[in-house]
């Protein structure tokens, strides 16, 4: 018999160290599918510091030198919404795979400039929101597929949280700052992958902020075949995070946590469990809770990126990509909207 070889783990750069990229760091240290090789800043002694505060070997003070080191395989891009296309771009021209933060792109162009991009250097790009990789959206696609709750006719999903901080990037128009593309970007890709397309049209109201971005933002989108859902972020609200699925024969609630854990108290980072329970049949049936294994979505997300890389699926990054450009085209309807004071706007055809 012959063995079966385990693929190499994929090395990863790290673009920047944010505070997103230190929880990265910290949470995927120790994966055996990943080997996190360097990490770059604009400064030297900051990128020295990061290396040697999480036992990375190697660093760099600029991302042009990242980029052309020989011995990562990808990089993961935390960068600044701004900043994404760019170096994304950049990374795919240098041979880099790039798992990027989300929101991917400031828009639909650049969204679909940096998937061109990718495509044309034979690499892949993922975009990376931690909650897609969670156990727990495996368990609410699974229960989509078999017709746990039929037809799905209409989603609810929200997220807020409170931001006191004017300084705070998320603040500022000129770094893609706003409640829309920070936060409503994960209610969208929520939406997006329970209807499994974007909507034909949306209508949208945002509350300004004082610097220019929108302080939270609600839409209704419609698919025009009776299907429709609702989309709500704030950055002015009490935290939570919460969608509601509604079928012709059931509903599933769920709070797509990014980070997940067993316990309510004690883990070292606050990671909370997630709750997501189903009712089957359309009357007052009984309501089931869903279990499902828990970690960090930063880790669940790496190591996904990996498998496909290592397996070169092509085919799972194309279903990926098509999302992200939805999202994409979803957010910039729903911004084209509400600053026309919540008149509907048509999304460009698929």
């Amino acid at each position: 018999m012959t063995a079966t070889l385990s693929p190499q783990p994929l090395r990863i750069g790290i673009l920047g160290c944010a505070n997103i990229a230190r929880q990265f760091v910290r949470d995927v240290a120790g994966s055996p599918a990943v080997i996190l090789a360097a990490v770059a800043s604009r400064s030297a002694g900051k990128a020295a510091a990061f290396a040697a505060e999480f036992g990375i070997p190697r660093h760099h003070a600029s991302y042009e030198a990242l980029l052309a080191d020989p011995a990562i395989d990808a990089i993961y891009n935390p960068l600044p919404n701004h900043l994404h296309a760019e170096w994304t771009i950049r990374a795919a021209q240098a041979g880099r795979h790039v798992l990027c933060e989300k929101p991917l792109a400031l828009n639909q162009a650049e969204a679909r400039a940096m998937f061109d991009a990718a495509r044309q250097a034979g690499v892949m790009l993922l975009e990376a929101y931690p909650y897609w990789f969670q156990p727990q959206t495996g368990r609410l696609v699974e229960l989509l597929q078999t017709g746990a709750i039929g037809r799905v006719m209409q989603v609810q999903a929200s997220f807020g949280f409170t931001l006191r901080n004017p300084d705070n990037i998320r603040m500022k128009p000129e770094t893609g700052g706003g409640a829309l593309l920070d936060a409503g970007s994960y209610p969208a890709s929520f939406i997006r992958l329970v209807m499994g397309s974007a909507p034909r049209r949306v209508s949208a109201l945002a509350v300004p902020a004082a610097t220019g971005v929108d302080l939270a933002t609600t839409a209704t989108l419609d698919w025009g075949d009776g299907r429709q859902a609702q989309l709500r972020c704030a950055m002015d609200v009490a935290l939570h995070r919460h969608a509601t699925v509604v079928g012709s024969d059931g509903l599933i609630e769920t709070e797509f946590l990014n980070h997940t854990a067993d316990a309510l108290t004690g883990h070292p980072h606050g990671y909370q469990p997630s709750l997501m329970r189903v009712r089957r049949g359309a009357g007052a049936g009984p309501i089931e809770t869903v279990a499902a294994p828990t970690g960090s979505g930063f880790r669940f997300a790496a190591e996904a990126f990996a498998r496909v890389v290592a397996a070169g699926d092509h085919a799972a990054i194309g279903r990926a990509a098509r999302a992200s450009i939805d999202i994409a085209a979803m957010l910039d309807a729903i911004a084209a909207s509400a600053r026309g004071d919540g008149q509907w706007v048509a999304l460009p055809a698929a």
